[in-house]
């Protein structure tokens, strides 16, 4: 394909979710590559750090708007206005934790936000291609050890993991219902642990352990055996430009459901990450504390052989290097730099190796 600057420059993107911590690096790369993006999502929390505010993204897009998913009246507004050529759903209650804290914003950010935002769609005449986000947690877990491929059965425990497979389906369901039909092309992209700067969220591994460096504390580690596919946010939101490209150009054939993961080569453990990140870092100490009160899955894995073969993405990144590019900026942001500088580096870097 062509590069992603000769492809999204002038593209009009609706994106939501853009004040969160990948909707943010989406941002930031659209606006790189010259695209006029219109933002729409809650405004930003800035509980341990906030990378929407340290990098202005605000300023930086063609608009940002503050809204919620629940309330199809404003999101229809706001995509009215955008007249989009893609949309990039990437608004969501996106922790396994919080989930069970409050299931009922779940289900209604995940579930109903989705079907608002299609239902939205179908009322509009400027968008043909949208590209919905979901995750590698829709998968109904049953703790094999191979890799999960797209066709594997959907489900989950908790209910961040069953919302985000309610999801899956409903993105199904428009599509073979409605969107076919109407030349509309919606596909879904399954991503693994996604990883990197300037990731603040509560109940995340990289931030708990940033926050016990910040504090002087000892981090603790639930769960140390548990393998995930981790990978450089970079590699992920590049990929979904990708995936849009050739679901805009191309058409009926790209929708369907893709997974984003690492190469799964070496399984690398959260105690076997923590201890490359830390290592990385030069600072910080953990210590194992098993708590098994909340389900959690122990072995996630994805299967990326279909978007290889679809459009040629491939992982740049081993999941070490992945891990060291966060250490990497997470060390330039206790040495306060210019934290957009060195963001805009990662994505500069990554896009001349991947020759996009």
């Amino acid at each position: 394909m062509t590069r992603l600057a000769d492809f999204y420059a002038g593209k009009r993107i609706f994106l939501t979710g853009h004040t969160g911590f990948k909707g943010s690096w989406m941002a930031l790369l659209l606006a790189h590559l010259g695209a006029e993006v219109y933002g729409f999502a809650l405004p930003p929390v800035n509980l341990r750090g906030n990378l929407f505010e340290q990098l202005s993204i605000g300023d930086r897009i063609t608009r940002s708007t503050y809204g919620d998913i629940r309330d199809a009246v404003a999101l229809e507004a706001a995509m009215a206005a955008a007249r989009p050529d893609i949309i990039i759903h990437m608004a969501a209650q996106p922790l396994v934790r919080a989930s069970y804290r409050d299931p009922l914003e779940t289900w209604q950010t995940n579930i109903l936000g989705t079907v608002h935002l299609f239902e939205a769609i179908r009322r509009q005449n400027s968008c043909r291609t949208v590209l919905n986000i979901t995750t590698d947690k829709c998968y109904e877990n049953a703790e094999w050890v191979w890799p999960y491929r797209e066709n594997d059965r959907l489900g989950g425990h908790d209910p961040y993991s069953a919302s985000k497979a309610c999801a899956e389906l409903i993105t199904t369901s428009y599509r073979r219902s409605f969107f076919a039909e109407a030349g509309i092309h919606l596909a879904s992209a399954r991503a693994g642990n996604v990883i990197g700067g300037g990731d603040f969220s509560q109940d995340r591994l990289i931030p708990d352990i940033v926050e016990s460096v910040m504090r002087g504390q000892t981090v603790t580690l639930r769960s140390p055996d548990a393998i995930r596919p981790w990978q450089h946010v970079i590699e992920v939101v590049a990929g979904y430009l990708m995936l849009a490209a050739w679901l805009h150009t191309e058409g009926a054939r790209f929708a369907t459901a893709f997974n984003f993961g690492p190469d799964d080569v070496h399984p690398i453990t959260v105690e076997a990450l923590t201890q490359i990140f830390i290592t990385t870092l030069g600072r910080g100490e953990y210590r194992i504390e098993r708590d098994d009160r909340l389900h959690e899955t122990l072995t996630l894995r994805l299967d990326n052989s279909q978007i290889k073969h679809a459009i040629g993405w491939r992982p740049r990144y081993t999941q070490e290097e992945a891990i060291q590019l966060t250490a990497d900026w997470f060390g330039e942001y206790f040495a306060k730099a210019d934290m957009h500088a060195v963001t805009l580096r990662q994505i500069t870097q990554y896009l001349d190796l991947a020759g996009l």
